[in-house]
């Protein structure tokens, strides 16, 4: 299989009940002509493509080695023209920043940042329209557990995603 010159996309991979969960509520409130993807935790937004092969072996040593994290759907959070849930997840934040240190060379600026782990389920909207919507869902919010099962690498097709791998915590 021939590789692709496009930049690539790591994710966290969620648990089937949660994915199925945060799709649901994404489907329901993402503009439905901007909704290419499914929900997703992204990890890092812009891998080189040519670094895919070493991206690779540093996940499978790392998801060999490690349990799943231990995660909380937090909070609502406010993306200006959009509303996430953020994930709490000190053991995932630790394995992303350490992946950020052996990837040193590769990161654009965004993914040198400390990362805010969410799940977006509404993007592309008027700010009242967000803010609206976090009042909605803050009535039931709860704090609760939230499953983080694996890691997974996706090409970027200019819109939608092209799946790489995907690679289960094991450790």
């Amino acid at each position: 299989m021939t590789a692709l010159n496009k930049p690539i996309i790591m994710t966290a991979m969620m648990g089937k009940q949660d994915f199925a969960w945060a799709d649901n509520l994404r489907r329901q409130h993402y503009p439905p002509e901007r909704n290419m993807l499914p929900a997703h935790i992204t990890l890092f937004h812009h891998l080189p493509p040519q670094a895919c092969d070493e991206i690779k072996q540093v996940i499978i040593e790392l998801t060999r080695q490690s349990a799943p994290p231990k995660a909380t759907l937090q909070r609502l959070i406010h993306l200006g023209t959009g509303v996430g849930y953020q994930i709490h997840s000190p053991a995932l934040t630790e394995m992303r920043m350490e992946m950020a240190d052996q990837f040193h060379g590769l990161l654009v600026a965004q993914d040198q940042q400390t990362p805010r782990l969410h799940v977006t389920i509404q993007n592309k909207v008027s700010p009242k329209e967000a803010k609206d919507l976090i009042t909605r869902l803050s009535l039931d919010f709860e704090t609760r557990p939230f499953e983080i099962k694996g890691l997974a690498l996706h090409h970027y097709m200019d819109g939608p995603w092209k799946l790489i791998g995907e690679w289960p915590f094991r450790g």
